[in-house]
């Protein structure tokens, strides 16, 4: 079982209504977030990309030196890495922190001629995603490894030093296309914060394309990743939501990135057509007015209510959590006090597999 916050490495400050500071992205501040995080008891962070931020690996190696038990997930996007560049950095980072990377690969458009990639379909971009994984494990695995794909090629390659246990594989998305990529290839689905019934859905129907693809590898795990607003009592807490998306309806929050076109996205939006509170307390109005990704819905109660919504995510299959809420740093103490102890008190509690 994992538990993990989110470091925001933006360009920008403010990010989903974060502190605006003038060193908000600097090495002391960064340091100082995911120390809180160790501190604080989760076992790390999902680290985002995106060509408008500064470089995800960069971040993740410079916060990888500065903790000790803090495990970076570091989002990486095929196209913006060639496989064998990838496996060797990971692998180096792996060595060098003690065996804690953790990779979140990331398929969903990004501006890709300007970092010199060729724009593709949905389907190739996908099709390049699986043929990166199997590359990259493969490097960490074997030696003289020579791959001739449809997208990336290595001839006799061996890593000169590969990590004793492959970092795993999390990865997102929702398209046909690639829930086939995670059914063959990833190690965890990630989902953002739907209804429970749509989660068990998904995982069914995952379980099912793994056999139909030949799934060679240890059976897919799952993870949710979602934004988490915990107060003291439930009255609390939505009275704080209604606020935040108040002050969004009325433009004073930034909105989010346009990121619509995804298949996953559209599927967060059209939640507040089957209700704005659904499951008890998932909170869809945030996507009404401009919230996007984990943003776009917010499980909202009191540590109790909170902790027993997830566990109910964790009595469908799933085994891995990404949460956070703003501002980073004061919510990442206060839910690493009150809400981080019940959720691995539960997951003490659940059966393996």
């Amino acid at each position: 079982m994992t538990h993990l916050w989110y470091v925001p490495n933006e360009a920008d400050a403010g990010h989903r209504g974060d502190e605006k500071t003038a060193d908000h992205n600097s090495l002391d501040t960064l340091t100082e977030h995911a120390r809180l995080i160790e501190d604080t008891g989760w076992d790390g962070a999902l680290i985002g990309t995106g060509w408008g931020r500064p470089d995800t690996f960069t971040v993740a190696t410079a916060l990888a030196a500065r903790t000790t038990t803090f495990r970076p997930l570091i989002a990486v996007r095929p196209g913006y890495w060639h496989p064998a560049r990838f496996a060797s950095a990971a692998a180096t980072l792996d060595h060098l922190s003690g065996g804690r990377v953790l990779v979140n690969v990331v398929s969903g458009e990004d501006s890709p001629a300007a970092y010199g990639d060729q724009p593709v379909d949905r389907a190739a971009r996908y099709a390049r995603t699986g043929e990166f994984l199997r590359i990259v494990r493969k490097l960490w695995t074997e030696e003289d490894v020579t791959v001739t794909g449809e997208h990336y090629r290595v001839t006799g390659s061996t890593l000169a030093q590969r990590p004793a246990a492959p970092p795993p594989f999390f990865f997102g998305g929702a398209s046909p296309e690639a829930e086939r990529v995670a059914a063959a290839e990833a190690d965890v689905q990630l989902f953002w914060g739907e209804p429970l019934d749509d989660v068990r859905d998904r995982i069914a129907r995952l379980r099912r394309l793994s056999d139909e693809v030949g799934r060679r590898h240890a059976p897919l795990e799952f993870g949710l990743r979602v934004t988490t607003v915990v107060r003291d009592t439930s009255d609390e807490a939505w009275a704080d939501a209604h606020a935040r998306v108040d002050a969004m309806a009325a433009g004073t929050v930034a909105r989010d990135k346009d990121w619509q076109a995804a298949v996953g996205q559209q599927r967060l939006l059209g939640l507040a057509e089957r209700g704005e509170v659904l499951d008890g307390n998932l909170y869809t109005a945030p996507g009404r007015y401009g919230a996007a990704g984990a943003g776009t819905t917010w499980l909202v109660g009191s540590a109790d209510e909170v902790a027993r919504s997830l566990r109910r995510y964790q009595d469908l299959g799933i085994r891995h959590f990404i949460l956070s809420d703003t501002p980073y740093r004061r919510e990442v103490r206060r839910q690493g006090r009150n809400l981080l102890p019940l959720l691995r008190r539960s997951s003490a509690a659940a059966p393996a597999g």
